[in-house]
């Protein structure tokens, strides 16, 4: 017997030898001369010594080579071969030319359209909003960034959308340079029945803007998740999210919501055929119908009917907006619709969408605003969303809210997203932080040319529990010669110099005349710049001069009548509101239902939604945004009727903030004082003033997609401002005495 079991251990032994043998594992000598010495000096040196120096990084258009194929593992081979897109290692550094961009900066070029080929309304809506942005270029050689006309968005063969060709047509681009500096916009790609990331076109070195984009496929920090949006998003503007008032607790009629179709096979199909599990028909509801598609009753299965029938006994728009939470499982693709509608309905977002790389996921947190679950734990779903606390709902609803209307409102909002994100790679040192993308108001409104320091912008005071500079800079727009020492201009300028916190004065000269001689003046304690503007045009008096140095500035016409009093109290007040616009003379805008259109007036009231420049405190990041951040049609318009830059000032800041300005103590006369001004009463007087008014607020409206002006009632007075008590004990008693 143990003579038995060493034959069966040698037999095995010698079996398992010959096979290691075969296969190469075990390496016998070539000569069994092989001295002591040479093995010694091996044990010296255990390490493989490499002679050859390190190879650069191999070309994407390189890898059909003999080279390739002879230094690649057949895994690294695979991966290359079943990759949705070429260039997958692509990187900034390595497949992005940074030269044109620090020599020109930050342009982006669109491609004419080509004769004969169909654009998408949707892509038509993408290449409009580049061209109206402050990147566009229409010089190929100023660009830094390529955009093509030919309408990349729907790549499904199946697709009425789908353009043929696409790969002979890209290829045969003058600029195409392999895709280099090229940026692909992309919501469908694949087709039935794998639905592949595939775009059936080698996109080289170009950098994809993509819906329903996997984590596998993206390469971070180069490709842009964007999210999936219909054709009937609109283009600029858009809808304000749903949430009205907070309600305390934040929770709605359901807990958690879907409705949406069933897929009975394919890719997709699983989760959603698995919802019946966790739908009880009370607070969790969720939906699906097998009725879609032409042939879907030949695949219905014993369930179709009655999901059929429970699915059109809700109204989708009612479940939406009266949701706790909305379930987003992927569809076909990884994206789904039902990810942007239920951010605008402040619906919390429960994400079922395994390996879907969140739309701008570079820059947004979207731990603070949906829920992200897993596929294979659905039947957990319920009590995970039932366990997460009120006050933990209210912050993500709000966060919701706050995403819809910065980033995925409009077309135009998603493509400046996305051209924001790149810029911010190229321009590495001045990007912006989280905190900028991730809170009021956004990082489209924190320009990085005006500062990496969030200190520095109005809306994070509070955030970073900093104040502004307690002094200010006076601006006077001076429009008429000094013929006189009895004008206006000087009575105001003293008043202002007297003010404590006044820091300087800038004379900002836009008369035809030439500049006064110095002792024309008036002798002041603080400094007194004299400065001719920017070709002599009313946007000049918003330009970030280099002069200007505090935070606020206190923008005023010459003809404007203020005592030290009131300037010191405005100012007092713009401290506890630096994001607003704070002064004294008030407008408001209406609906015009006869005309149709937006109107103006002047008409002394309780209600206003603008204080007009003439005598206001702003911060001064708004000379940046209003000389940087508004289109060159806009201010040209201002400029030509030499009109409205109040109201655009005001239309630029209420539509940063989502908030009126604020209004404080006027005298009554200021007024009246006003139309008795020699300088100005031309423009009062004039009937073509006020139409000229209405039509600027209707180009305006019509370029911010929407009307961003606010009404306010309110209106700042001192403490004990006409209270019947003595007047000494009043801090700003001299209001009063105007």
């Amino acid at each position: 017997m143990q003579a038995k079991k060493r034959y069966l251990i040698v037999l095995s032994a010698g079996a398992c030898l010959a096979l290691l043998f075969c296969l190469g594992g075990v390496r016998l000598p070539a000569a069994g001369r092989r001295s002591r010495h040479d093995r010694s000096r091996r044990s010296d040196q255990p390490w493989p010594h490499y002679s050859d120096p390190l190879h650069r990084f191999q070309p994407w258009d390189r890898e059909d080579t003999e080279e390739f194929n002879l230094h690649t593992s057949p895994r690294q081979k695979k991966e290359a071969n079943t990759s949705a897109y070429r260039g997958r290692r692509c990187r900034m550094d390595s497949c992005f030319d940074f030269s044109a961009c620090h020599r020109n900066g930050f342009k982006v070029y669109v491609y004419p359209p080509q004769k004969g080929e169909k654009i998408s309304e949707s892509y038509q809506n993408i290449l409009s909003s580049i061209e109206g942005s402050r990147f566009y270029t229409a010089d190929p050689g100023q660009a830094c960034l390529f955009v093509l006309s030919l309408d990349t968005l729907d790549r499904d063969q199946l697709s009425p959308q789908y353009v043929h060709n696409l790969k002979t047509k890209v290829q045969n681009l003058p600029l195409w340079n392999d895709g280099r500096n090229h940026l692909i916009f992309n919501l469908y790609s694949g087709t039935w029945p794998d639905y592949t990331e595939d775009l059936g076109f080698d996109i080289g070195q170009a950098m994809l803007a993509k819906a329903s984009i996997s984590a596998d496929n993206f390469r971070p920090n180069f490709d842009v998740s964007i999210p999936l949006f219909s054709k009937e998003h609109p283009r600029t503007g858009g809808e304000r999210g749903f949430l009205k008032y907070n309600s305390i607790p934040p929770f709605r009629k359901y807990m958690l919501v879907f409705k949406g179709k069933r897929y009975l096979t394919g890719i997709g199909s699983d989760t959603r055929n698995a919802l019946y599990h966790v739908h009880n028909a009370e607070d969790v509801v969720l939906l699906t119908t097998c009725k879609h598609g032409k042939d879907w009753q030949k695949h219905k299965d014993a369930r179709c009917d009655k999901d059929n029938a429970e699915y059109d006994k809700y109204d989708y728009k009612e479940m939406l907006h009266n949701s706790t939470f909305c379930l987003v499982p992927r569809g076909r693709r990884l994206g789904s619709f039902r990810f942007l509608e239920a951010l605008q309905a402040a619906c919390v977002p429960v994400v079922l969408s395994n390996g879907w790389e969140l739309p701008f996921s570079e820059i947004i947190d979207w731990n603070r605003a949906t829920v992200i679950g897993d596929e294979r734990l659905l039947l957990q779903i319920p009590t995970t969303v039932r366990s997460i606390h009120p006050d933990k709902i209210l912050s993500l609803r709000q966060q919701t809210q706050f995403l819809w209307e910065a980033y995925f409102s409009s077309v135009e909002k998603i493509v400046l997203t996305t051209l924001e994100i790149i810029q911010d790679r190229v321009l590495e040192h001045g990007s912006r932080s989280s905190l900028m993308w991730n809170s009021h108001p956004g990082g489209l409104f924190a320009l990085p040319q005006y500062s990496a320091y969030q200190g520095d912008f109005p809306f994070y005071y509070a955030t970073l529990g900093i104040k502004p500079y307690p002094k200010f800079t006076a601006v006077i727009h001076a429009v008429s010669p000094l013929v006189s020492q009895s004008q206006p201009i000087l009575k105001l300028l003293v008043a202002v110099a007297r003010s404590q916190y006044c820091a300087q004065i800038l004379v900002l000269w836009n008369c035809d005349k030439p500049l006064p001689a110095k002792q024309r003046w008036p002798a002041t304690s603080v400094p007194v710049i004299v400065i001719e503007g920017e070709n002599k045009v009313m946007s000049s008096r918003f330009v970030p001069y280099e002069t200007i140095v505090t935070d606020a500035v206190l923008s005023l016409d010459e003809d404007t009548v203020l005592s030290t009093t009131e300037v010191d109290f405005a100012f007092t007040v713009w401290q506890s509101f630096p994001e607003r616009i704070v002064g004294y003379p008030a407008r408001s805008h209406f609906w015009d239902s006869n005309k149709e259109r937006w109107g103006y007036t002047s008409k002394w009231t309780n209600d206003y939604s603008m204080v007009l420049t003439g005598a206001a405190f702003f911060h001064r990041y708004y000379h940046h945004l209003y000389t940087n951040y508004l289109p060159t049609t806009l201010k040209s318009m201002v400029d030509q009727l030499a009109n409205c830059e109040d109201i655009l000032m005001n239309f630029l800041v209420s539509a940063v903030t989502k908030l009126p300005p604020i209004k404080v103590t006027q005298k009554k006369q200021y007024k009246e004082t006003m139309m008795g001004q020699s300088s100005r009463a031309s423009r009062w007087a004039d009937p073509d003033h006020f139409a000229q008014r209405q039509t600027c607020m209707n180009k305006f409206a019509s370029w911010f997609g929407g009307m961003p002006l606010i009404h306010s009632q309110m209106r700042l007075d001192p403490v004990l401002f006409k209270d019947q008590v003595s007047i000494l004990r009043k801090k700003y008693r001299d209001i009063e005495r105007l």
